[in-house]
């Protein structure tokens, strides 16, 4: 990924239809940058050391610009009727992209959002502030311990999208972690997950045996070089207690301008490889993107 560049103005303008300066703060996973988007005029884009985290259209909140991002909203739209209001969590802040989606696209939708990092949230909500009329709750904890805290059979969705130093934390890998996860999910809702991995792909193949020791389905959506391990990139993983809507997941992610690919049942099975699921005793972070990953 190319590293986006701002244009020049007035410091600190927020979303308006001027030059925007971008937005420069030290927080606790690294230096957090806000760069203006030049082809949207309320659009900015997040980055820690350096790193894309997360884009936002404060005009547009339905808009997804990141493809990752677009294949959990393909999932996040078929998650129930259309427009039909949720009860949502969110295990990993960033600029609140998909909370924000949420609201728009499903009004008067619940929604609960763990990030750790207490100074960029500051940065985020003062610098992007979310619509007042938003049901959106922002709270700053680990994410596996506030998951915790959470009641049983409370949730439709639950997004896991975290990353420490562009990195998933061990503790977010495991099958004790997604069993809390299905507690805390209602029988019909769907956990998504942002894995991001590179050749050989041990990493997505052991959380691909990891998810199926807890739900009975399953579906994965990349790019197939990435599927084919022949470039570092983002998968986003589907896993529930009923069936997925896998037909029309396949439909949205082929209909992308970057397509992608999705994988279910017995090729899944094939894909995974006889990887062992992964428990807390063993458990590791995810890989390192190379440094040409964000060039």
């Amino acid at each position: 990924m190319a590293r986006a560049r701002g244009n020049q103005g007035r410091k600190g303008e927020r979303g308006g239809r001027g030059v925007r300066e971008p937005v420069v703060r030290d927080v606790d996973g690294g230096l957090a940058e806000l760069i203006p988007d030049r082809e949207r005029p309320a659009g900015w884009t997040l980055f820690l050391d350096g790193a894309p985290q997360s884009h936002v259209d404060l005009d547009d909140p339905a808009h997804l610009s990141f493809e990752y991002q677009r294949r959990i909203g393909h999932v996040l739209d078929l998650a129930a009727d259309p427009g039909r209001p949720v009860q949502a969590v969110h295990l990993g802040g960033g600029a609140l992209t998909l909370a924000r989606y949420l609201a728009a696209t499903r009004p008067r939708t619940t929604q609960q959002v763990v990030e750790r990092d207490g100074p960029l949230v500051e940065l985020v909500r003062s610098a992007l502030p979310l619509d007042p009329g938003a049901r959106i709750r922002v709270r700053t904890a680990d994410a596996r311990e506030a998951l915790g805290r959470l009641p049983d059979d409370w949730a439709d969705v639950l997004v896991a999208d975290v990353f420490s130093g562009a990195r998933t934390p061990a503790h977010l890998t495991t099958t004790e972690f997604l069993a809390e996860v299905r507690r805390v999910l209602r029988p019909t809702g769907c956990y998504v997950a942002n894995l991001a991995d590179g050749p050989p792909l041990a990493y997505l193949r052991g959380q691909i045996a990891t998810a199926a020791a807890v739900f009975p389905e399953l579906a994965l959506v990349a790019d197939p070089a990435v599927l084919r391990g022949k470039r570092f990139g983002n998968a986003v993983l589907a896993a529930s207690a009923r069936p997925l809507p896998v037909a029309e997941l396949t439909r949205r992610a082929a209909g992308d301008p970057h397509p992608g690919r999705v994988e279910h049942g017995r090729a899944l099975v094939a894909f995974a490889g006889g990887a062992a699921p992964v428990k807390d005793a063993a458990a590791k972070a995810s890989p390192a993107p190379p440094p040409s990953v964000f060039r």
